[in-house]
């Protein structure tokens, strides 16, 4: 049964990518584009040396810097309304997950109309926006090479998947330079969200050998180098590591959907801000332990691929290596429990069904090797308050 394979149309990839990005407007006929970005990337210079590269081409440009983190319909608004009253051929997005999210909703609503709920999943968003640049600073998302985006409809706390070709962006410029700057937080929280990504496109339902190529080369390069970026960010071969796994488990889960990870996190960080990447790593070793029966030997070799376990253990010694390796590298990257973060026990508990319509309504928990019910979604969840006890018991 054949896979449909779904890239950018232009990719860069390697130190000084960026600069680029006058050269490719210019081969895709383009010639006034808006640069969606934040204001700290305004602050870095980044968005600065953007412009110059395109001005060296011969191309003027705005910018729109008012992005927020975990974007929500109200913080693309303004974007949204420039796109609509300029005159402007293409998108360019730059920084980490989140501006690249935003620009992906205004490059949609800026052409087509309309609210992010009209296009929430199931519908299929294949009609074209502005043509996308995506410039990534962050070594997380992958939404450089991703048909989805997510935007935060706060009227109902509900993190809205949307999942189309409009959302391709066009090109990709992967700069690993842009990323030696983030610091070590961010480092960690991308990370740990671009090894989950990998992760789950492996042991998808949907996943297939093309999807699988890339997940492994992604957790091949992640595995060994996470630590390193987040214990000194200026390592910069670990940087470049960590840059193109990201974005080759980017184009994995493009191609093979996230599972019940990303179905669980999404509603974490809707109703307590809890940045995506974060989330992610919170839920990560409680999912991956409850859904190993269903898929013993995929996850043994994710264990290997990340350098968890050694290639002659078997799969029971390599998925108890998992284990120990996940909670190992949530406590060396400082991941703090949901309660440490700051949620409160009661809202959460109460919260909790929910969650769990949420997190299903998303479809990304039907992709998962075990696919579970709202009862046991409402069970792993509440595992994120008793895992402290856990892991001083395996301690």
């Amino acid at each position: 049964m054949s896979a449909q394979v779904i890239l950018p149309r232009v990719m860069h990839v390697g130190a000084d990518a960026s600069e680029k990005a006058g050269e490719v407007l210019v081969a895709l006929g383009c010639s006034r584009p808006l640069i969606v970005t934040d204001p700290m990337m305004v602050k870095l210079g980044y968005a600065a040396t953007v412009q110059a590269a395109l001005t060296a081409a011969g191309i003027a440009s705005d910018v729109f810097a008012d992005t927020v983190p975990e974007p929500t319909e109200s913080s693309i608004v303004a974007g949204v309304e420039k796109v609509r009253q300029g005159d402007y051929d293409a998108i360019i997005a730059l920084g980490g997950g989140s501006p690249i999210d935003s620009a992906k909703a205004i490059a949609i609503l800026g052409r087509h109309g309309g609210v992010i709920r009209d296009y929430k999943f199931p519908r299929q968003v294949n009609e074209p926006g502005l043509p996308i640049i995506a410039i990534p600073t962050t070594a997380g998302t992958g939404s450089e090479c991703t048909k989805f985006t997510i935007i935060t409809d706060e009227a109902n706390d509900e993190k809205l998947l949307c999942i189309g070709l409009g959302f391709m962006p066009i090109a990709a410029l992967v700069d690993f330079n842009l990323t030696v700057s983030v610091p070590p937080r961010t480092t960690a929280d991308t990370g740990i969200d671009a090894m989950t990504h990998a992760m789950e496109a492996y042991v998808s339902r949907k996943a297939s050998a093309y999807s699988d190529s890339q997940a492994i080369a992604a957790m091949r390069l992640i595995g060994p180098n996470l630590r390193a970026v987040y214990r000194d960010g200026g390592d910069r071969k670990a940087r470049e590591a960590m840059m193109l796994g990201s974005t080759l488990a980017g184009i994995a889960f493009s191609n093979a959907s996230v599972a019940l990870v990303h179905g669980m996190s999404r509603p974490i960080g809707a109703f307590f801000h809890v940045p995506h990447g974060l989330s992610n790593a919170m839920l990560l070793p409680s999912v991956t332990a409850w859904s190993i029966p269903s898929a013993v030997e995929r996850y043994a070799d994710c264990a290997r691929f990340l350098g968890a376990a050694d290639p002659r253990d078997d799969d029971a010694t390599a998925n108890a290596k998992l284990i120990d390796f996940l909670y190992d590298i949530n406590a060396e990257l400082q991941v703090p429990t949901l309660e440490e973060f700051g949620a409160i026990h009661d809202r959460f508990f109460e919260l909790l069904p929910t969650m769990a319509e949420q997190a299903l309504a998303s479809g990304s928990p039907g992709n998962n090797p075990r696919v579970p019910s709202a009862d046991e979604i409402i069970d792993i969840y509440k595992t994120l308050w008793v895992e402290p006890q856990q892991e001083a018991l395996r301690a």
